[in-house]
């Protein structure tokens, strides 16, 4: 299936389901959900078009799915690459927090912003962006910065000053971060808690990451997993 295939498949579906909706609503069948709140305000209040609607729902389905799956999985293959911060994070569950975020910082779910475009003229490192220019930051090279981060290229699931742009910034926001962040901290911390003993099951250079632009996720992560828990000492 090629990528537009998919997008119509995607379309094809969010609408029958829209029209089930619909159907359902005053029948004492219909149930209070995101979707159903989003049909009331594109019906009663006429604040979303029939596209706008489709594409709001196609939006919070691919931004609440795929990024929070490549955090997951990131932040294990991190831990695997790290079995010193895997062994005290399992020592230590409460850090999973800013483990969460740390994971956030050294290999984001998200490499690349979306577009912008400059309204004003702008200096960034002694090179000017001219206003209109079209603009793409790279949130995983912030992640990396010297001049913000200590140790920029180390992984410390304990590193207190943890400002990245993982979730963007300011206005762009990720509405859905709050989820994303506990999301992140139940799946790893029930994975450790549950399998004491994470090993990668393939050699590094043997995993394939998944050819697209903005998002940075593997095709799979197959891994080595133990319940024993001295397994882990």
């Amino acid at each position: 299936m090629t990528k537009a295939e998919g997008y119509a498949a995607m379309r094809d579906f969010f609408t029958a389901l829209i029209q089930r909706k619909r159907a359902a609503a005053g029948t004492g069948d219909d149930r209070s959900d995101v979707l159903t709140a989003l049909i009331h305000a594109t019906d009663d209040g006429d604040r979303l078009s029939g596209t706008e609607l489709i594409s709001t729902v196609m939006l919070l389905m691919s931004a609440g799915q795929e990024p929070t799956v490549n955090l997951i999985n990131n932040g294990v293959l991190a831990l695997t690459a790290h079995p010193g911060q895997l062994a005290l994070l399992r020592e230590k569950p409460e850090l999973a927090g800013s483990a969460v975020e740390e994971f956030l910082r050294y290999d984001p779910p998200v490499q690349l912003s979306t577009t912008r475009v400059a309204v004003e003229d702008v200096e960034v490192a002694g090179t000017v962006v001219p206003a209109g220019s079209i603009v793409a930051l790279s949130i995983a090279a912030a992640g990396r910065d010297k001049e913000q981060f200590a140790g920029p290229d180390l992984l410390d699931i304990t590193r207190a000053d943890n400002p990245h742009l993982a979730f963007g910034h300011g206005i762009h926001h990720c509405v859905g971060a709050p989820l994303a962040r506990v999301e992140g901290e139940i799946g790893i911390g029930m994975l450790i808690e549950r399998f004491p003993r994470i090993g990668l099951a393939c050699p590094r250079g043997d995993l394939r990451w998944r050819p697209t632009r903005i998002m940075r996720g593997l095709v799979e992560l197959p891994v080595t997993l133990d319940t024993r828990a001295e397994a882990a000492s």
